[in-house]
């Protein structure tokens, strides 16, 4: 038996990951009624809520074809704190550790890092997820218990490394599949909303 390489197996991992994040990012970009699609994933998730108002939600402001968010922290933002990613770089350069600011409403938000849009608000550093108590996160796929196939920065798995909140993410139903490709330092989900179900994972 060859003996184990952790180079290769990392490569081998990245390449896998590769092939199914631009598989589904070309199904993404064939969705027909995303306005639709949005709004059914916005009503399951705050339903599956219920009673339950977090305090401090931990999110971030989708892009492109990604499943939409805004309003959805709109709602959030009715009774919780929102933290969003701020990833531009600093007078001094790129930053180098996550970063966290408060929402405060679409017209408060500028183009950041990649034309992501950030909050215009004070950064609070990355201690501030910590107050987070549900992140909701991005990424391309996910199984049922929970193994999740993020976009390929790896950002999120080191800014919610030692985060107890709970992380909720939103697909495409098609994007539930029975397996990924995962690393160890890959997080898994607690909870998976599409625009047809909510699976509680594990």
């Amino acid at each position: 038996m060859p003996a184990f390489d952790p180079v290769t197996e990392r490569a081998g991992s990245r390449i896998a990951k590769d092939a199914l994040r631009g598989k589904i990012r070309t199904s993404r970009a064939a969705v027909v009624d995303r306005a639709a699609d949005d709004a059914a994933r916005t009503e399951l998730l705050l339903s599956a809520l219920g009673e339950w108002r977090p305090a401090c939600v931990a999110a971030y402001v989708s892009t492109g074809d990604e499943p939409g968010t805004a309003d959805l922290l709109d709602a959030f933002a009715g009774w919780a704190t929102v933290l969003l990613p701020v990833l531009s770089p600093t007078p001094s350069g790129p930053r180098r550790d996550p970063d966290w600011a408060m929402y405060e409403g679409r017209e408060r938000l500028r183009a950041g890092l990649w034309g992501i849009p950030e909050p215009t608000s004070a950064p609070l550093g990355a201690e501030a997820v910590y107050r987070a108590d549900l992140v909701l996160l991005p990424g391309l796929a996910a199984t049922p218990d929970g193994d999740r196939l993020g976009t390929g920065g790896g950002w999120y798995d080191r800014a919610l490394a030692g985060v107890g909140a709970p992380r909720w993410l939103l697909l495409h139903d098609d994007e539930v599949v029975a397996s990924v490709p995962v690393d160890p330092w890959d997080l898994p989900v607690s909870v998976i909303v599409t625009e047809r179900r909510v699976l509680r994972c594990g």
